[in-house]
């Protein structure tokens, strides 16, 4: 497992531990499931799913050609929870006092968000190959191998 595949998993986590503790705190004090609601769904899902999904990918899917991807997945992983972390501390706040500004600056954590899918998506392009495509690449590679041995020797 490479450092970034290692910190997704890491944050997944982390939302994990915080939407457990929100959930709690709802039944402490259920006058803040109306403006925290929202915040410990995506908590949840964003957080800790998607997280999760897109740290296990880049570890565990294929790499045809032996592909690296470190640019991507930092900028996936700082996308992702950047934005995420802008909605989880503004959103509360705007749902108590609505403003203008915040709804601007929850516009662009959504954007980061979607930045951090587009980017995936287009890594894991690279990767979904097929069983033949994989076998093709691996006779490439010995090929280029035995060729530059030969060159060597």
């Amino acid at each position: 497992m490479f450092y970034y595949e290692f910190l997704f998993i890491r944050a997944s986590l982390f939302y994990l531990v915080y939407t457990a503790i929100l959930g709690f705190l709802f039944y402490l004090e259920p006058g803040w499931m109306g403006f925290l609601r929202s915040s410990h769904v995506h908590a949840g899902l964003v957080g800790f799913m998607v997280n999760l999904v897109f740290g296990v990918a880049y570890w565990m899917m294929p790499r045809p050609g032996q592909i690296k991807q470190p640019g991507l997945e930092l900028a996936t992983l700082v996308s992702l929870n950047a934005g995420l972390l802008l909605r989880l501390l503004l959103e509360p706040y705007h749902l108590l006092h609505p403003a203008a500004a915040l709804r601007g600056w929850l516009t662009f954590a959504a954007l980061l968000q979607l930045v951090a899918v587009l980017i995936f998506a287009y890594a894991m392009k690279q990767r979904v190959v097929t069983n033949q495509m994989l076998w093709k690449l691996r006779k490439l590679r010995e090929a280029r191998e035995r060729n530059g041995n030969a060159k060597k020797d």
